[in-house]
């Protein structure tokens, strides 16, 4: 019995070898994929989503002045105190669709499937987190276009090696640079202006490396640690330090090449920049916010970002994952917030 199943699977095994198959053509427990770390984005945590009804419109911009204004005063006798007017003005938003569409050769794909690898033996889930790589990239290149950049931001401050003057700053990885009393008094100003407290501070890689390594971060943070459990300088920590409810790193990165030339890896936000907002937790109709992604739901569906699946032309054996956006990333309230430039 033994006998003739060995010849039967040593058959069967010559059978394949002659139509092609070759053992061990792939790893069965692993695959490469560059996918980014879905905490290196920054356009999505940023700032509140608020999903609207229509691609355009417009919404109010209340009169701070007004309202900060003391309207109350005494009530003359058999009289009244004049109505108070809080003015206001519009403003407008565009959601644009914005695609992305890749390709699957369902022909190529049988060897992959057939060779059950984990990571690639579902072609179409492959796609799908391509197509979400390729929205969140374009996210953080859209968001990075409109708020962290030099030139975006009415308060803006410049770093310089030394002898600051104006709205100067020595850069944060120099020792004469006291980080905790430099945002204690940017946040106030803020706050005095603007009647909210920053709570997000965006930092460019180079400035995050930069205020790590600030003396004066070292030792407020190293000073909690013991020879068992050493003090780490974490982006926790440094929030607790500088007050903010989180402080992110601005990590994404993406090629800036084109097809067919040779990669440039850069990150998408400028390594040197910081930001510092005040932003709600959500977005609500009566709370100001520094910025606001609008998000229209293209397909009617409630999703701003959607995707789908679609089959090509007869006899190409081809299909399609799609993948769509649409928003509008605008600052609406520039007292809300800071940028820093050159900080490292």
């Amino acid at each position: 019995m033994n006998k003739m199943f060995d010849m039967a699977n040593t058959q069967t095994i010559q059978a394949a070898v002659s139509k092609g198959w070759k053992p061990n053509a792939y790893l069965t427990n692993m695959s490469i994929a560059y996918f980014q770390n879905q905490s290196d984005y920054v356009a999505t945590r940023m700032f509140p989503m608020i999903p609207v009804q229509l691609s355009t419109s417009s919404y109010y911009i209340f009169s701070r002045a007004d309202l900060a204004r003391d309207n109350v005063a005494r009530k003359p006798a058999l009289g009244k105190v004049q109505p108070m007017v809080i003015s206001s003005d519009t403003d407008t938003y565009r959601c644009d669709v914005d695609q992305v569409i890749l390709g699957l050769d369902q022909i190529a794909q049988t060897n992959i499937q057939r060779a059950n690898t984990p990571g690639a033996s579902d072609p179409r889930k492959a796609k799908v987190r391509v197509a979400t790589e390729q929205i969140m990239t374009h996210l953080d290149r859209v968001w990075a276009g409109n708020f962290f950049n030099d030139g975006v931001w009415t308060n803006t401050w410049r770093g310089v090696a030394s002898n600051p003057t104006g709205k100067q700053f020595i850069k944060f990885g120099d020792a004469n640079f006291d980080p905790v009393h430099f945002f204690d008094q940017r946040k106030d100003e803020i706050r005095k202006v603007g009647r909210r407290m920053p709570n997000k501070l965006a930092l460019g890689t180079n400035s995050w490396i930069a205020l790590k390594n600030n003396p004066n971060i070292l030792e407020r943070v190293m000073g909690t640690g013991s020879t068992l459990n050493p003090a780490r300088v974490t982006l926790q920590a440094v929030a607790e330090l500088l007050g903010f409810d989180e402080v992110m790193v601005c990590s994404s990165t993406y090629n800036a090449t084109g097809i067919g030339q040779a990669e440039d890896m850069q990150y998408i936000c400028d390594s040197n920049g910081a930001l510092m907002v005040y932003t709600p937790p959500s977005a609500a109709i009566d709370t100001p916010s520094a910025g606001y992604t609008f998000g229209w739901d293209m397909l009617g569906n409630g999703q701003t970002i959607a995707f789908d699946q679609f089959a090509g032309e007869k006899g190409t054996h081809a299909e399609f994952i799609e993948g769509l956006c649409s928003t509008s990333m605008k600052i609406v309230a520039q007292d809300l917030g800071m940028y820093f430039a050159e900080c490292a």
